[in-house]
């Protein structure tokens, strides 16, 4: 499922227009993003919660000269869905 599909599928669902279902998953996804570089961890009941993790500075290889490269830390989102939302799944 693509953006556009799933704006089409809320539209569908929540009886808006495409124009106005875009809008929601825009400020939705503004949202999420404006609460994770805020440092706050969001949680959707019934669904999951997203969080951001730090990754911490590790030393790789490059792969086309096999030279040592220091990778610098840093953060990165991570979604783990709710035990409810993932037994949905499995019934």
């Amino acid at each position: 499922m693509t953006k556009n599909d799933l704006v089409k599928a809320i539209a569908a669902k929540a009886a808006l227009t495409n124009a106005q279902s875009a809008k929601a998953v825009d400020a939705f996804i503004e949202a999420i993003t404006e609460a994770l570089k805020a440092g706050e961890k969001v949680s959707l009941v019934g669904f999951g919660t997203i969080e951001l993790k730090d990754v911490p500075a590790k030393e790789g290889i490059n792969p086309l000269t096999g030279a040592k490269i220091k990778i610098a830390a840093s953060k990165k989102p991570v979604m783990k869905f709710g035990k409810s939302y993932k037994d949905g799944f499995n019934a």
